[in-house]
């Protein structure tokens, strides 16, 4: 009779280890899905504001670049600069905010400035931009 019930239990214990191994869930949790549902937003929100600051730096680099090939002297190279930007609506750096030097004959245009998105509270997201045109 002993031997029987020791059968037994060992019998009902394989079942409840299966059991157990059913019901452990996998996948993501409620908390886990807001947290990233929260990460992707902030991602879209901060993208969506650096996309348009990405895009004036190739504008400013592009007028830079225009300016220092068709002009001569440096009031030329601004004003060239001065034109493009208002074409291209540039308005994080101006003409006289240009560094105008001559190498070897050729017109070098330098400029450097930063913009800055505002996160949350007092945080700032803040992109610096040094360029130089050969």
């Amino acid at each position: 009779m002993q031997q029987h019930r020791a059968d037994r239990s060992a019998t009902n214990a394989v079942p409840a280890c299966r059991a157990a191994r059913r019901s452990r869930q996998r996948g993501l949790s409620f908390i886990g899905l807001v947290f990233l549902a929260v990460i992707a937003v902030a991602v879209f929100a901060i993208g969506g504001q650096s996309v348009p600051i990405f895009l004036e730096y190739q504008a400013i680099r592009k007028a830079a670049t225009k300016a220092a090939r068709e002009a001569a002297t440096v009031p030329e190279v601004r004003a060239a600069f001065d034109r493009a930007a208002a074409i291209d609506n540039i308005s994080s750096i101006n003409g006289n905010d240009l560094e105008v030097t001559k190498r070897n004959d050729k017109i070098v245009v330098t400029f450097a400035y930063s913009r800055e998105i505002a996160l949350v509270g007092p945080a700032y997201l803040v992109y610096r931009f040094r360029e130089q045109t050969n």
